[in-house]
């Protein structure tokens, strides 16, 4: 009896393995049967403004159903060709990814349409301390003397003034290096930014008129801030810059009845009368005219 179930359990289970073979026979036929296409890829990662030759790239099987607009299928049509954007290993070159048919190795093949490169010297500070890598976006401020100060009073300190003047700007390169895979910080001398040519000559002239700094930003904000900057007297919430004295009318009454006030002789305002003799008092802080 014991033999018996013995023997049904493993006809049982010889019956289960042999319809799990023929189901994955199926499937892996099946799977066989779809049809592909040679599809170029990159065998190595490729580093944008790099011109193209066979030994960076492959061919390899994509699903006919999902080939990607514009990918190649003969490594020969991509000879001497100028990608524009980083392309990594195992990726498929696409049209869109290429610099146009001719173009020359370098820089200048990755500037977008319409835009420029300018290079800004920069320190370990105004550098980000390296983190503003090609590919990052970053906003450039600038301090420098206002060419004349605003307000009542404003002396030569309330002339300083630190402004946003560019934002949303694209970096193309550090030093010598236009890699972005490197995600690494790198301390250059050099920074060089992709601008319109508007933005090219206001760079131009933040430059030569104050100091530089860059501001580095979420690759994905791109909303823009108008600002008027700030100046030394606002940083640190002077109120003599707005002249905090205030009329001379509304501290009479309540400086002049305080006793101990320091009194020195000056010449009456214009405003007041002429036959009137006027005293100037110190008291906290305050000068108070009181003219009797």
């Amino acid at each position: 009896m014991k033999n018996a179930k013995a023997i049904g359990l493993l006809i049982l289970a010889l019956m289960m393995g042999l319809a799990a073979a023929i189901y994955a026979a199926g499937w892996a036929s099946q799977k066989s049967n779809i049809a592909s296409n040679k599809v170029v890829v990159a065998s190595t990662d490729i580093e944008m403004g790099s011109k193209i030759n066979p030994q960076m790239l492959t061919t390899a099987d994509w699903p006919s159903g999902s080939v990607p607009p514009g990918a190649f299928i003969d490594i020969k049509d991509l000879q001497d060709r100028v990608v524009k954007v980083s392309v990594l290993r195992g990726d498929a070159v696409l049209e869109r990814k290429l610099a146009p048919a001719g173009t020359q190795g370098g820089l200048s093949a990755v500037i977008a349409e319409g835009k420029r490169a300018m290079t800004v010297r920069v320190n370990d500070v105004v550098g980000v301390a390296g983190f503003a890598l090609p590919g990052n976006y970053v906003d450039v401020m600038v301090n420098a003397q206002q060419d004349k100060a605003k307000g009542k009073g404003a002396s030569e300190e309330n002339r300083q003034i630190s402004k946003t003047v560019l934002e949303h700007v694209l970096v193309l390169a550090v030093a010598q290096e236009s890699g972005r895979d490197d995600t690494k910080p790198k301390v250059v001398s050099a920074v060089t930014l992709e601008l319109t040519l508007e933005d090219s000559e206001k760079l131009d002239l933040a430059r030569s008129v104050g100091t530089l700094s860059l501001v580095l930003r979420n690759q994905t904000d791109k909303q823009t801030v108008a600002t008027a900057g700030i100046t030394k007297s606002q940083l640190f919430n002077d109120d003599d810059a707005i002249d905090p004295i205030g009329p001379v009318e509304t501290k009479v009454a309540r400086v002049a009845t305080k006793p101990g006030a320091v009194a020195a002789k000056r010449v009456a305002p214009a405003a007041a009368p002429a036959e009137a003799e006027c005293i100037e008092v110190i008291q906290n802080g305050y000068r108070v005219l009181n003219c009797f």
